[in-house]
């Protein structure tokens, strides 16, 4: 009878990026994330069978992860635009510091490199984009945005300005960065404000 695992493999894929936001996707040993689970490294390969499937493994909930700051923002929110501030002061809320912001971005060689990873990464962005433009088209039907815009490529242009908003934060430290990305978030969308009758 096989024993009953300790901990989950969602508890070890949060582990992982934990671990990824510390120490970098070069440096990362199997050590580093049985560190942060408890498990000892053996285990680890036994449930994934190497660093790499542990690592597309992590890759592959990517879809899932970036839906759910947009559906928890949805359920606190009856506005639509205030739902899509929220979710992505949310995915934002995951990067504490220029450091970690850089050790996560180790990853990002690996998503443009490797055809594994590359699908997996190609499937989170195109969920965020489709999740932005969901919420745009209901700001839209709510009569929070003028309908003159097009919400699919409005809501690249907003990826985009999340995304870079990002990395010009990282470089410059201009303030905080939820007040940054409220910022940018409002520039981009003040000229699909309805207009007064």
């Amino acid at each position: 009878m096989a024993r009953p695992r300790t901990i989950s493999d969602t508890a070890i894929l949060a582990a992982t990026g934990r671990a990824i936001a510390r120490h970098g996707l070069p440096g990362l040993s199997l050590a580093m994330i049985a560190k942060e689970t408890g498990l000892a490294p053996a285990t680890l390969v036994q449930r994934f069978g190497s660093k790499r499937g542990l690592l597309l493994a992590f890759a592959e909930q990517a879809e899932p992860g970036a839906r759910r700051p947009f559906q928890t923002a949805r359920e606190a929110h009856g506005s639509p635009l205030a739902a899509l501030r929220s979710a992505l002061a949310a995915m934002a809320s995951q990067v504490r510091d220029r450091e970690e912001l850089a050790n996560h971005l180790t990853f990002l060689r690996l998503d443009l490199t490797d055809p594994e990873f590359h699908g997996h990464a190609l499937t989170h962005t195109l969920a965020v984009r489709q999740e932005i433009a969901d919420l745009l088209a209901e700001a839209v039907r709510a009569g929070e945005l003028d309908e003159r815009g097009d919400t699919g490529r409005l809501a690249r242009t907003i990826q985009v300005t999340y995304n870079g908003a990002l990395i010009v934060w990282a470089l410059t430290g201009d303030g905080e960065l939820p007040e940054l990305l409220a910022e940018t978030l409002d520039d981009v969308l003040s000229p699909f404000s309805p207009r007064p009758a």
